[in-house]
This record gives C-alpha cells, sequence and structure tokens, in this order.
C-alpha cells in the first residue's frame, strides 16, 4: 500500500545524496582553503563541469576542506537513511533536515531542493489523500498509474544532466548551455508530478484496502 511513495522519496533520497557527494568530493579536492564567498563553484577548474558553472554550491564554512568533508559526511547519511529508515515516523522530516544541512555546508543547490521535495513526500507515507481513496472504482485514476512514468522520467532526466551532459560535452560541441535550465526544469516537474501520481496511487490502494475489511451488509 506505501510501495509508489516510499519508491519515489528513496529514489530522489539517493539521487540527492549522490550528487551531494559530488559536490563534496570535488571541495575536498581544492584543499583547505577559504572560499572565494557564501557561494562558489565546488569544481572551478574542471573542464568536465564548465558546461555545469562549475556545479554551484554554498556554505557557511569558512574552509572548503572541511565543507567538503563534511558533505561528504552527511551524503553518505542521507543516502543510507533514503534506503533503510525512510518509512519510519520521522523519517520524511529527518530527510529534510539533512538536506537543509547539505545545503548550508557546501551539497550544491539543486540537490538539497530536491532532498527537501523527498522528504515531503516521505512524510505522506502511509498518510492517503482522501479525493483519491475512492474504493468504487474499479481502476485506479489515470495520475495514479503514471507514477513510474513520472518517477522514470525525472531520473533519466536528472542523469542525463549529470553526468550525461558534462561527458557528452567532452565529444560534442554543445552550443546552448541553457540544455542545463531546461533538463533541470524538466526533471523538477516530473518529480513534482511523480509524487502526486504516487501519492494518489497509495491513497487508491489503501481505499481498496480498506473496503475490503469492511464487513458486507
Amino acid at each position: 500500500m506505501r510501495r509508489a511513495t516510499r519508491t519515489v522519496a528513496s529514489t530522489f533520497g539517493v539521487i540527492m545524496s549522490l550528487a551531494g557527494l559530488e559536490h563534496g568530493v570535488g571541495e575536498i579536492l581544492q584543499g583547505s582553503v577559504p572560499p572565494p564567498g557564501l557561494m562558489f563553484e565546488s569544481w572551478p577548474h574542471s573542464e568536465l563541469f564548465r558546461i555545469m558553472a562549475g556545479e554551484p554550491a554554498m556554505s557557511v564554512i569558512p574552509n572548503l576542506l572541511a565543507s567538503g568533508v563534511l558533505t561528504v559526511l552527511i551524503s553518505v547519511v542521507a543516502l543510507i537513511w533514503s534506503v533503510a529508515f525512510l518509512d519510519r515516523k520521522n523519517g520524511g522530516p529527518v530527510l529534510m533536515f539533512l538536506s537543509l544541512l547539505l545545503l548550508l555546508v557546501g551539497g550544491g543547490i539543486a540537490p538539497p531542493l530536491m532532498g527537501v521535495i523527498a522528504g515531503a513526500a516521505a512524510t505522506r507515507i502511509g498518510k492517503p489523500v482522501r479525493r483519491w481513496r475512492d474504493p468504487g472504482r474499479d481502476t485506479p485514476p489515470l495520475l495514479a498509474r503514471l507514477w513510474p512514468i513520472f518517477l522514470a522520467a525525472s531520473a533519466l532526466a536528472y542523469f542525463t544532466l549529470l553526468p550525461g551532459i558534462p561527458i557528452a560535452s567532452q565529444f560534442v560541441e554543445l552550443q546552448d548551455p541553457a540544455i542545463v535550465a531546461y533538463l533541470a526544469l524538466f526533471s523538477f516537474a516530473t518529480l513534482l508530478l511523480a509524487v502526486l501520481a504516487a501519492l494518489a496511487w497509495d491513497s487508491y490502494q489503501a481505499g481498496k484496502v480498506e473496503a475490503n475489511r469492511t464487513p458486507q451488509a
């Protein structure tokens, strides 16, 4: 009954964690130096990440090595949490908290936002939405049936964005850097649709289970 919502939240909790790790490695490699400002590039000297604007991040820690180490540690904790503990009582809020920590220590900008969305979705695990619980329907709503498609589209768009675009840029000249923004917007839009669709699916399934448990007159 809780499979769809947990799957979506866990998938993007893992993706957020991997993206945070990548930022952290770039910061560690810059060494024990202060960042140029609150906002900085995780990979400022990497040709691979040039099309990604050096992977922007922010940190309240005045040392890039320390920022990178903290980013890697928090990313590992978030990864484990997303895989093993997301359906616990405070699974969603903890993931949101870890995502905000990542934002503050150098885990990038988009990945923590993704983690917050995943954490918010996780708060609805086991909490069906009433309007989608209609047990009288023979089939789930169309939105509900599309949750795997939205999830796959969002994940594919993200992995096309990273590492796909940086790798492709080493072999093909990409004339329009706006493709990065387009893919990012598409990934976030389909992530939000995947969350809504997963909630619709789980709510419908919960309604069916409840109807089957209700004694018939």
